[in-house]
């Protein structure tokens, strides 16, 4: 059933969001050098790796001098990226991966493959269920950048710290994963999205 929601609601909102597609584009073409897309590969269920879609944010080769984006003002990210950031617009393109079968759109975030590379097997066991564009780590970390700007070694704040307890918070979703929460879950995420 959860299936037939995401193709429903990522097909839909594809449709809908043509014109936004448009716009948002042609910002990002006239403000920065690059592609209007950024794809990066991310860790999917059963351990898979696949391309995750998002608008380009930062600067051309951004990603050669981190993977983690620290503060609202590191200065790879571009002005327009900034604003996409802040309303999570650049998340839309993850629409596509939704409709692929890559994603759902709730269910952990898609990690990087260092990053998964550190889970332990208790941990791993979040690789059982697709990745989504939103959970409940999303929301208690929706400024996670910020909170890596206020540290000496943000890298390993995010290791130690802030990864696994995104991790916890995205088992909660999978050991209660149903309809009822699926839905919980887009609703709590537009309200701290609005209210932000």
């Amino acid at each position: 059933m959860i299936r037939f929601f995401d193709i429903f609601f990522s097909l839909l909102g594809l449709l809908l969001l043509v014109p936004f597609f448009l716009i948002i584009s042609l910002f990002i073409a006239c403000t920065s050098r690059g592609a209007i897309f950024y794809t990066q590969k991310r860790v999917g269920k059963d351990n898979k790796d696949f391309k995750l879609f998002k608008f380009r944010t930062m600067c051309v080769n951004a990603d050669k001098k981190g993977l983690l984006t620290v503060g609202e003002k590191d200065c790879r990210i571009t002005k327009v990226g900034r604003f996409l950031r802040k309303y999570k617009l650049d998340e839309f393109p993850q629409l596509w991966n939704v409709l692929k079968g890559d994603m759902s759109l709730a269910g952990p975030r898609p990690e990087v493959r260092k990053y998964v590379d550190m889970y332990n097997n208790e941990q791993k066991q979040i690789l059982n269920i697709k990745p989504g564009i939103t959970d409940y780590a999303s929301i208690e970390y929706i400024d996670e950048n910020r909170i890596l700007s206020r540290t000496d070694d943000p890298e390993k704040q995010y290791i130690e710290v802030i990864m696994p307890q995104k991790l916890q918070l995205s088992f909660q979703y999978m050991e209660n994963r149903s309809v009822k929460e699926y839905f919980k879950m887009l609703f709590l995420t537009a309200k701290k999205i609005l209210f932000f």
